[in-house]
Order: structure tokens, then sequence, then C-alpha cells
């Protein structure tokens, strides 16, 4: 580079167009690059304190040094400022302001070694900023995209591969498990992130994420490039199995059929890129227990039982498919439960029938205790489908009174127990919550319950400050006082505000007598 600046003014401008080609920057930051270097080098000549300025004819190459001085109203450095009544003085004749530059044009200069070495420096720390930040702008609009490159090296586990016009990482975690990456191999790679750090841009690649198996599809399979098939989720244990949720917008296109491809080519592709990971292809329905069926293959489902407010599921399996739907180490019920976005807890037959059958000797034994009834009119209860108190004590009397062996004296005899049962339950808890110390202010909150008056005084909420520190959604989060009970997070945001409400009543109204008018 050094002989570059000492060359004739032509070679200078080919020496710029030669960097720009070589590092595919453009050619205005590179002789922007070179004044910034000449002017550098001219202050270690003349002084750091003069305001000097280089400018390279864009056409011949010459090189013009100017040092400016401006004019302010207080001078605070005399080699670069004057004040208006000095500058007049100096500069007869120019018509000057505060504000005016006044440029003196100095003798080309012979840069010397030191000079030419600093300007040497200049210029190739301000082309490689350029370098970087062209490769920040072509790689940010590209996250999402597959990518090829050829790796580089093999750094700790950690691949970087050679883009062509930039570098990339795949870090261990995002490689595939058992997959061995040498020098000069060619690989395909997911761009999940690009960042600009200090060292210039970070590209971030991935083979083992979900939207990697996404993207393969994608170029494999026509169908989902054109919007007729669409993938709706994917699930993976990279390098070991796989599960993708399809859905056609177009009833006449089979989406898996498609996917899988004329005698398995379309899916065996996206297999081999995967280095053998095993792939379902999934029929998505909008229905979740369907979509859990489909999700669990290829284990056969008896029956499932949802969950909405917790979003878990209940499938029951036939003994013999058991250990199919859960998978080796849990895998066929994890991946299925990544895919769907439900928790799923899988049951034989046989624990099925165990669990339903204490279920109906719990319940039974609630309504004879509750209810002093004999143990035929609890259980009919139970066959019935009621499940607790509130239903006996608030379902319509001729919902009741239907049941094979009740009449309507029966069924009001039995609702006048449940509610006198709810009433003797409810008084217990509250005393129990005046002796936890919960306030009674508290207790006259809208939508709290004795029952959760007593969780919330176990838990050490007494007062409405207590309660007031919580946010709505921290109330009936997983670990959240009230998790567990009925409440969505509409009521919860209710409960607290009903509790911060004293903290507004000493404030003054914002508009004084008007509002007292009002």
């Amino acid at each position: 580079m050094s002989t570059a600046i000492s060359a004739n003014r032509l070679e200078l401008l080919q020496v710029a167009d030669a960097v720009a080609r070589d590092k595919v920057i453009d050619r205005e930051l590179v002789l922007e690059a070179m004044e910034e270097a000449f002017q550098k080098a001219a202050r270690s000549r003349y002084g750091a304190e003069h305001d000097l300025r280089a400018h390279i004819d864009r056409n011949t190459g010459e090189i013009k040094l100017r040092r400016v001085i401006t004019v302010v109203e207080e001078v605070e450095n005399e080699a670069a400022q004057l004040t208006l009544k000095d500058a007049e003085r100096r500069y007869p004749g120019h018509e000057l302001e505060t504000g005016s530059e006044i440029s003196e044009e100095l003798p080309p200069m012979d840069f010397g070694r030191i000079a030419a070495q600093t300007a040497k420096q200049v210029i190739t720390q301000k082309v490689r900023e350029a370098e970087r930040a062209r490769q920040y702008n072509e790689y940010k609009d590209r996250q999402g995209d597959i990518i090829n490159g050829i790796v580089k090296r093999v750094e700790y586990g950690n691949v970087v591969v050679d883009l062509g016009r930039a570098e990339a990482v795949i870090r261990r975690d995002e490689a595939l498990p058992r997959e061995n990456l040498r020098n000069g191999d060619r690989v395909r790679a997911y761009i999940y992130d690009v960042r600009q750090e200090p060292r210039g841009p970070q590209i971030f690649l991935s083979r083992a994420r979900p939207e990697f198996m996404a993207e393969l599809f994608a170029q494999e399979v026509p169908e989902i490039y054109d919007g007729i098939i669409e993938i709706k989720s994917v699930a993976r244990d990279p390098g070991s199995r796989a599960k993708i949720a399809v859905m056609s917008n177009d009833p006449g296109i089979d989406p898996v059929g498609a996917c899988v491809g004329m005698r398995g080519s379309r899916v065996q592709a996206v297999v081999n890129e995967l280095q053998g990971e095993k792939i379902d292809i999934i029929q998505w329905s909008p229905d979740v227990a369907t979509f859990v069926v489909n999700g669990l293959a290829p284990a056969e489902v008896q029956k499932v039982v949802l969950d909405d407010d917790n979003e878990r599921i209940e499938v029951v399996v036939p003994d013999d498919q058991l250990s199919l739907a859960i998978g080796r180490r849990g895998q066929n019920v994890r991946l299925a439960s990544q895919l769907t976005g439900w928790t799923i807890d899988i049951l034989t037959e046989a624990e099925e029938s165990e669990r339903r059958q204490q279920e109906f000797q719990s319940r039974s034994a609630l309504f004879m205790e509750a209810l002093d009834v004999e143990e035929t009119i609890a259980q009919l209860l139970v066959a019935e489908g009621f499940a607790d108190l509130e239903e006996v004590a608030y379902v319509e009397l001729d919902e009741l009174a239907s049941i094979e062996g009740f009449d309507e004296e029966v069924a009001q005899e039995l609702q006048n127990r449940a509610r006198a049962a709810l009433q003797r339950r409810d008084e217990e808890a509250d005393e129990k919550r005046k002796k936890l110390g919960v306030k009674d202010d508290v207790a006259a909150i809208e939508g709290l319950t004795v029952q959760m008056l007593v969780v919330l005084g176990e838990k050490g909420i007494k007062t409405l400050d207590d309660l007031a520190e919580f946010a709505g959604f921290e109330l009936i989060e997983s670990g959240g006082p009230l998790q567990g009970f009925d409440l969505s997070e509409d009521d919860a945001n209710e409960i607290v505000m009903a509790a911060r409400a004293h903290w507004y009543e000493d404030e003054e109204p914002a508009s004084g007598g008007d509002s007292e008018a009002e």
C-alpha cells in the first residue's frame, strides 16, 4: 500500500479500483478511505490541531490538500479557528459570518515512510469496516434461508463455513450429532441469526433446528413453495427422528402423499441430507384430539380426554401399544407433544380402568359422607356423571329427579343436603381464613371464594397490599397462588385491580372543584 501512496495519479485510481473489485465494496468507499489516510498523514506532518482535508480527483487522481479555518464567536483552537473580526482583517474581500469556513490550499506533500505506513493502516482499517458492513447488509436479509458453503476448519466442535464472501459458524449444539464434517466438505445449513458485533458480522448456521427441515421440504416439494401445502409445525430429535405436520389448501391434493413423493423420492432426499433421520409426515387437523392421535402414529389410540384449560390431553392406548406410543426413551410421545403444543399423558386401558374405578369410589365416598346417603344412591349419582357437591346442589331439579329410582321429593332432599354441606364447608373455610389472618377487606373482593382465600392465607397473602403486588397472570400461572382454580386471566386481573383500588381513594381529583360539581 505504501507504493500506492507514492505512485503516480492514475495508478492511485487503479489501486482503488482493484481494492474495490477484490473486496466487493464500492469504489467511492475506497477513495474516501484513501482521503482520510492522507488527512491523517498530513496531520502528523503539520500538527494534529490543524483541520486538514484531502481530496482525490475522481477523474485524474490528483491529490489536493487544504487547511480549513472556521469562523467562530469564541476561539478554542487557534490553529483551526478565528473570530469574525480577525478573519475579516486577515482575509479582506471575503463575505464572512460566524460558521463560515475559509480554505487554504497546501503544497503537495512528499509522504515519508512513517506517514505512508500510517496511511496504509487507515486504508486497511476503512476497507475492512466497509467489507464488514457489506457482509452484514448482504446476509441480514437472508436470515431464514438455507445456504451452501464449504467447511473451512473445525474448532472444538464448532464448524467454520466459507460462504464465498463471508464466513459463518455452525456451533456444536446446532450440528447433527455424530455428523463428522471435515475441511473441504460441502455443507448446507439454515441461517438462524446474523449479528453485528465489534469483530465484524457473525453469521450463525444450524443443521439441527426444525426450521432447517421445513426449508428442506419447501425446496423438495413444489406444492409447499407454491403455498398449496402448508407446514404447520415441526418437531425434531436431530439426527434420530422427526415429525412434521402438513395440511393442504386444495382438497384435491393429499399433503402427506405430496411430501412423500413418488416412491418416497422427496422425503428420501430430505432424509439423506439429515444423515438418515427418520421422518414421520403427519396430516394436520384443527381438531386437537385428531391431531394428537395422528401425531402419536404409528401407535393406535383408543380414547382421548382433553383438558383445555391446562392444554393437557390424556391418551388411552391398548396394553400392547404402550411401548410404541411412548417410543424409545420417550421419543415418540415427546415429539408428538412438541408437534401439537399439548402435554400428552399416556395410559394403558388397564391403568385407565383402574383410575376410573378409584375416581368412582372416591366420589361415591364423598357423596355418602357429605349427603349422608347410602352407597347405592351415591353410586347412582356418580354413574350419572355428578362429580362434586356443587353439581348436585345447583343442577336443575328435573335432571336430578329423572335418575332411575329417584323422584322429585328425593331430588329436593338431596339438593337441600348438598347446599347445607356446601354452607358448612364454606363456614369452616371462612373460620380457617380468619385464623390464617386474611383480612375481611380481601374476603370482600368479588371473585374470590373462601377456598381461594384459605390458599392465599397459606401462601402468606393476607392484606390488600399483599394481593395488589401481583400481576393478574402471576396469580394463575404455574406455581402461582391460585393455580388450579377456574380463573381466567381477565378474572385474575379484575381481582388484582380491586385489591389496588384503595391506593387511589386518597388521591385528589385531577380537576378539583369541577369533579366535585360533577
